[in-house]
């Protein structure tokens, strides 16, 4: 799964990084309010880490932005900001968790996980469409109960389709989803691994199908 870590601190944020990958997370790092809203128009995150002290402004700017838009996403401030009253502010805002540097990173891991099981949004553990299931912390996908194996590209794509079933999702926010902000991707990378989901699928006797909607994107949908 991967995440959205906005944090100036590159050591910080690269033991952040090394941390969370324990727990089965990958993290996207930028350093500034400005790099946040690039990466979030263009990939799906299931949650945020945030720090409010940025080079370009107050992470709380760019959480009062999302909150204003109704945006979903979940949110944990990360911050060395420890008065009650920054803790207060933050919640009002919009904030979903709030925990104070310095930091232990068993609870940070637990706090994602707690954020990530919370319901609605499709931001819970289990992610389900007609008879498949997907178990987001143990990465397990079930077809009518039956464990199944994927890859861990193919179950990339798998699941950022499953959390946004029911709306098309475009090859660049599977990109993003699949390969990061850094990563490097061929240009049929997409197709190629929605190509081989779409078989495994049809092995596996799953009742969902990968459907193209040109020039658009990819749906995932219930075969009625």
């Amino acid at each position: 799964m991967r995440l959205l870590l906005v944090e100036d601190n590159t050591e910080l944020a690269g033991l952040i990084a090394r941390g969370l990958a324990a727990s089965g997370y990958q993290l996207d790092v930028v350093e500034g309010v400005e790099d946040a809203r690039i990466a979030l128009s263009g990939a799906g995150y299931p949650a945020m880490i945030l720090d409010l002290g940025l080079p370009d402004g107050d992470g709380m700017i760019l959480l009062r932005e999302l909150r204003a838009k109704h945006a979903p996403l979940p949110v944990l401030i990360l911050t060395a900001r420890s008065a009650v009253e920054d803790r207060v502010a933050g919640l009002k805002n919009g904030a979903d968790d709030y925990l104070v540097k310095p930091f232990a990173m068993e609870e940070l891991a637990a706090r994602i996980q707690a954020l990530l099981r919370r319901p609605g949004q499709l931001l819970g553990r289990s992610l389900s469409l007609a008879n498949l299931t997907y178990d987001t912390e143990s990465r397990e996908v079930f077809v009518g109960g039956q464990p199944r194996l994927l890859s861990a590209r193919e179950l990339s794509v798998l699941e950022i389709l499953l959390r946004r079933q029911g709306r098309v999702v475009s090859k660049k926010a599977i990109e993003d989803h699949m390969f990061g902000l850094t990563g490097e991707v061929a240009s049929n990378a997409v197709e190629v691994y929605v190509s081989r989901l779409r078989k495994q699928l049809e092995t596996f006797a799953a009742t969902v199908e990968v459907r193209t909607i040109r020039g658009v994107g990819y749906l995932l949908s219930e075969i009625r």
